[in-house]
């Protein structure tokens, strides 16, 4: 899973020992007064949640468009080539919509801490220290619509007439009230252990998964009402091998507006999340 996920022992051997290692930047995305009041992991730059998440049209989905993202890694120092590792302090669901905001700009290895920023403090050294940071120079990619797993209404159209399996990654009185046709529910916060404050053990995951039919053979689109919830799910996929998944982020009253077809009512306990 270290392609999208590393754990605390992970990181911290390369904290350790940086001139064995390629250079890993270390992202935190709570707001300021956490970074700076509770303290941090050393080295990491704080990039706060709502900076780089975006409800209006900068982009597609609520993305913050290409060049608020390259100001804010300017801003950070951080390298388009280098290693990135994203954490938050509220079981990593924040901090992967940066992973998911970075890899659709073209940052090619961006990751996920396993745990957060409690697991971290458990075991290993915090600062409030700020970091020195030298601005750098950022070229994010363009944002590329056709081979984006973030896709538009008429793309999730066409999936389900393919027969693609939809994950709702809602809460479940809004799955109950109206869900996309043949959608099955997925909390996130079923992957998390309360105790680590990290993920669940690999076939605990999977098994949880396959009760629900969202196998890695399948077709996946992920949607949901908030960037954070989605994207966990979606980084969590990415992770465990899933290949063929996409996230929508319109609303469900967006896909009402365009007379999309919905379904609503209760729902078989296997459906259920």
């Amino acid at each position: 899973m270290d392609e999208f996920v590393v754990t605390p022992a992970w990181l911290s051997a390369r904290l350790d020992d940086p001139q064995s290692h390629p250079q890993v930047r270390i992202v935190d995305v709570r707001e300021p007064w956490e970074f700076e009041g509770i303290g941090h992991v050393p080295g990491a730059v704080n990039v706060p949640f709502d900076r780089f998440r975006d409800e209006g049209d900068a982009d597609r989905g609520m993305l913050p468009g290409a060049d608020v993202f390259a100001d804010l890694m300017e801003e950070a120092g951080i390298e388009p080539d280098d290693t990135v590792v994203a954490y938050d302090d509220t079981h990593g669901v924040f901090a992967a919509r940066f992973v998911v905001t970075a890899l659709l700009y073209g940052h090619d290895d961006v990751r996920l801490l396993d745990g957060d920023y409690s697991a971290w403090n458990r075991e290993y050294e915090t600062t409030s220290d700020a970091p020195e940071v030298e601005a750098s120079t950022y070229e994010p990619a363009p944002l590329a619509l056709e081979d984006s797993p973030l896709v538009e209404r008429e793309d999730v159209e066409d999936a389900i007439d393919r027969g693609a399996l939809l994950v709702d990654t809602r809460e479940q009185f809004e799955f109950e009230e109206a869900r996309l046709p043949g959608a099955v529910r997925f909390d996130w916060r079923e992957v998390v252990d309360d105790e680590t404050r990290g993920l669940k053990p690999r076939a605990e995951i999977e098994a949880l998964l396959e009760d629900r039919g969202i196998t890695p053979d399948r077709e996946l689109v992920l949607y949901c009402n908030t960037a954070r919830r989605i994207s966990h799910t979606y980084v969590v996929l990415r992770a465990l091998g899933y290949e063929d998944v996409s996230f929508y982020e319109g609303s469900l009253t967006e896909w009402l507006a365009a007379d999309g077809r919905v379904e609503s009512g209760p729902v078989s306990a296997d459906s259920e999340g």
